[in-house]
């Protein structure tokens, strides 16, 4: 192939890459999950892109492909790819206030406030230029403490790894996050996920705990609910021996997992998902699930159209018709209540794999029972798994978490102390 045809092609795919990432060209069907890897790379990435479209340009043109008018056609589709990506860009950093305004909207003007001094974030720190740049920061080197501790007796999938600064005075009384990871419930674990966010909070002084559970199709549900649980009850009962307060626990997740720690923070203490340790303490203080799934069954018509054959063929393993009330306990939304802890949804407007309808339902839901603060952050042109990366938008989304728990912690303690 000629050179300036290769440029052609290449500078088409890039330029189309990038309206990928502007709009996915599916968000629906099978072409909606071949959509989302290109898309979440180039909308969390888009100065990388820029910068590898550029030397791609520059050996292209070393080799005489903009001479001819294919050549020219290519540039000219490069230059659009660019603007495209300059969108994206500029799109993420204005995550910054879309999540200061979800912030007020669910906990009001002046929420700061309300923060105790001990536990408010420093305010208007700019990212710096090696944040921007350096989107894989070894994280876990830096914060691991304790790595492969069991918390039940099934091998590797019953381990969680401690994060926490290493100068955390082992009786610091710290808050906790509990991380549970996502993997659509057949895959991943608790080294891949989630770093961004517990790093941040470790830097805080908080101690985040990463968790493995059961997968399917080996597991079958409720496997992997009473394993986060079983954590959580692990948690509660060991964390104060490494530094933690187990009287603030909260709990995040993406994907699979912002389902199970939607489920678990919703259903505290429930002894059909705590068989064998039913007397234990497992409630959530707080939560903050990231793209989840909020309802198996389905009944307001907001979930991705593969997703029920996925359930029952590999996780619920029975037919939603045949089994109604398994499916419904296996959604948060059945179980939003009036005392549910604060919840924090983040959900990107151009997830491809679980429809941003999911999480607006859900938190109408919880809106419309909880008397705790509902705080929803629908993030523009952002794809799933965003927070996987240290980008720009994660930057900002985990600041933002930092504030909202803040505000729960304070609340919390002065509650605890009336």
């Amino acid at each position: 192939m000629k050179t300036d045809s290769a440029y052609l092609m290449a500078s088409a795919a890039g330029a189309l890459n990038s309206v990928n990432g502007l709009r996915p060209i599916s968000r629906t069907g099978r072409p909606s999950v071949l959509c989302f890897f290109p898309g979440w790379l180039t909308s969390e990435l888009p100065l990388q892109a820029i910068a590898v479209q550029a030397a791609g340009t520059a050996a292209f043109a070393s080799a005489g492909a903009l001479r001819s008018g294919k050549g020219k056609v290519g540039m000219a589709l490069t230059l659009a790819s660019w603007a495209g990506l300059g969108a994206l860009y500029r799109t993420s950093t204005a995550t910054e206030a879309a999540l200061e305004t979800a912030l007020v909207e669910g906990l009001g003007e002046g929420y700061q406030r309300r923060m105790a001094p001990a536990f408010a974030p420093p305010a208007n720190v700019a990212l710096t230029r090696v944040q921007i740049a350096s989107p894989f920061p070894r994280l876990r080197r830096r914060y691991t403490a304790n790595h492969d501790l069991p918390y039940g007796d099934l091998g590797r999938r019953n381990l969680l790894d401690i994060w926490k600064r290493a100068d955390l005075p082992e009786a610091g009384g710290a808050p906790v996050l509990v991380h549970v990871h996502g993997g659509a419930w057949v895959s991943g674990n608790k080294e891949q996920q989630g770093n961004p966010l517990m790093a941040h909070l470790a830097e805080r002084g908080w101690i985040s705990v990463a968790v493995n559970y059961r997968l399917s199709p080996r597991g079958r549900w409720p496997d992997h609910i009473v394993d986060v649980k079983r954590a959580i009850a692990w948690v509660k009962a060991n964390i104060e021996r490494y530094g933690g307060d187990p009287g603030f626990v909260a709990i995040t997740g993406g994907s699979a997992g912002g389902h199970l720690s939607s489920l678990a923070a919703l259903s505290a203490d429930e002894p059909s998902f705590q068989p064998g340790f039913e007397d234990a303490d497992t409630s959530i203080q707080a939560a903050v699930p990231f793209y989840g799934v909020y309802d198996f069954a389905n009944r307001d018509g907001t979930a991705h159209a593969s997703l029920e054959d996925f359930l029952q063929r590999v996780v619920l393993k029975v037919p939603r018709v045949a089994n109604p009330e398994l499916w419904e306990k296996a959604s948060p939304v059945s179980w939003v209540r009036p005392d549910a802890p604060p919840f924090f949804v983040l959900h990107g407007s151009n997830d491809s794999l679980v429809p941003v309808e999911q999480a607006r339902s859900f938190v109408r839901h919880l809106r419309g029972s909880s008397s705790s603060a509902v705080v929803f952050a629908e993030l523009p042109r952002t794809q799933h798994a965003f927070d996987v990366l240290s980008s720009v938008r994660t930057l900002h989304t985990v600041r933002a978490v930092d504030r909202f728990l803040a505000v729960a912690r304070s609340e919390h303690k002065q509650a605890d102390a009336m």
